[in-house]
């Protein structure tokens, strides 16, 4: 269980409303710093949202959101990037006709060395980030497609490879919006063990469908039903919540 209590991202009252329907409904949340955090609710309960709001793709009309206790409401996504706020989307998924290991070049650079990309990134990459490439390689179990082309690797593996390009940005906070989505249980099994490494190392909110998909990986978990926030707090506490039990449990079986 992670120790450190130090909040990195804190939204406090938000409230967001699309043609006067109220999507997200005065929703408070936090994330501590290394923890992995779970967000869960039926379709429609306004869990995407409340994550797009996070991300910066989304302003509230009320409310706001606290990264470090620097307020970054209105903040651009590209901004909150730059602050350490990584989602997969950021990276506008893989470019598949480059090899698996040019997308991790292309997102490390991207982020470390963005002002000179266009002159540098086949000439002089290998030698700069060699290291951090082959070693990102190793971690997410990619080293056997490093030459292949994205387009011929299995959905599974891309969203691994997705998650690696990520990561190899060295964000502090990790998002992820239903990174199960369309994947067989076996390359559920593959995302969650590369998740599980990642523990206790960033910060990292996976947004989802079904408790049952990540209940072992979440230390804490927050319910939304119909853009309210029900509960949030340890997950096993929360999940055996009454309001729970009785609001969310039969929306998603």
């Amino acid at each position: 269980m992670n120790s450190n209590s130090e909040i990195i991202i804190k939204a406090e009252n938000v409230t967001k409303k699309f043609s006067g329907l109220v999507a997200v409904n005065n929703v408070s949340f936090s994330l501590k710093k290394n923890e992995v955090a779970g967000l869960i609710g039926a379709n429609g309960a306004g869990k995407t949202t409340f994550f797009n709001i996070l991300t910066g793709n989304l302003i509230p009309e009320g409310g706001k959101i606290f990264y470090k206790d620097q307020d970054i409401t209105k903040l651009s996504p590209e901004r909150r990037v730059a602050l350490g706020i990584m989602r997969t989307f950021q990276l506008a998924s893989t470019f598949d006709n480059l090899k698996v290991i040019d997308n991790l070049r292309l997102a490390y650079y991207k982020a470390h060395c963005p002002s000179s990309l266009s002159h540098t990134f086949f000439s002089r990459i290998d030698r700069i980030v060699s290291d951090k490439i082959d070693q990102s390689l190793t971690t997410f179990n990619l080293a056997k497609f490093a030459y292949r082309n994205t387009e011929n690797i299995s959905l599974g593996e891309k969203r691994i490879l997705e998650i690696a390009m990520a990561l190899i940005t060295d964000p502090e906070v990790l998002l992820l919006d239903e990174p199960f989505a369309g994947l067989s249980e076996a390359e559920i099994d593959e995302v969650l063990a590369v998740l599980g490494e990642q523990t206790h190392k960033q910060t990292i909110l996976i947004v989802e469908h079904k408790i049952s998909k990540i209940r072992d990986l979440v230390e804490r978990v927050g319910v939304m039903v119909e853009g309210e926030m029900i509960a949030a707090g340890k997950t096993d506490e929360v999940l055996n919540d009454p309001r729970v039990l009785k609001e969310y449990w039969h929306m998603v079986d």
